[in-house]
This record gives C-alpha cells, sequence and structure tokens, in this order.
C-alpha cells in the first residue's frame, strides 16, 4: 500500500512518460501489466501507481521500494528489462527519478 510519510525512509520512483496520444492507453496498460507481474515480485518492492494523464499523452508511474539499493537491483532481471524495453518503445521519452527525502502537508477537515 502506498504511503506518504516523511519519517520513513523509502525510495520514491516518479518516471514521467509523454506518449502519442493514440499510444497513451495502451502505455498505461503496459506499466499497469508490468507493475502486476513483475515488479511487484520483485524483493523491497512496496506499491505501484499508474497515472494516465488528462492531456492525453502523459503517463506517469509513482512507485515504492523499501531502498534505492532494491530499486537498482531490479535491472538485472531480464523480465523487468523486457518490461521496461517495452514502455520505452511506446514512449516518446520518460524521466525516472528517485527520492527519498519528501515533505507533505495535509489539510486537517
Amino acid at each position: 500500500m502506498t504511503t506518504i510519510d516523511s519519517s520513513k525512509k523509502i525510495c520514491t520512483l516518479i518516471n514521467v512518460f509523454t506518449t502519442k496520444p493514440e499510444k497513451q492507453k495502451e502505455l498505461f496498460e503496459s506499466l499497469k501489466e508490468a507493475s502486476e507481474k513483475v515488479m511487484s515480485k520483485m524483493p523491497g518492492y512496496i506499491s505501484a501507481n499508474i497515472h494516465m494523464g488528462d492531456d492525453g499523452k502523459t503517463v506517469t508511474n509513482y512507485a515504492q521500494w523499501t531502498s534505492l539499493e532494491d530499486y537498482k537491483k531490479i535491472f538485472a532481471d531480464p523480465q523487468v528489462k523486457e518490461h521496461m524495453e517495452k514502455a520505452a518503445a511506446i514512449a516518446i521519452e520518460f524521466k525516472p527519478v528517485t527520492y527519498n527525502t519528501i515533505w507533505t502537508d495535509n489539510k486537517n477537515d
């Protein structure tokens, strides 16, 4: 389950993909499938959230891992490489960035 808690030092990946409007849904489904079938089985995986942008061309993956080291280890897995290559082929561009320091502000009702 995704939890945003500034007291926890986990690795958060935010990967913003841009694609052609006719490819947005395909990319969304590809990232969803990769998360469900492959990434979720990797050691250190916590959660993934795939967002399809209202602009018709952006898909964002917000994922959490127990550590940056666990996240980096996934790249050695052939299934991970296969899914990442598929997403890269659908996208025009993408920019993965990892974070471990956060600040949150929530309105209390």
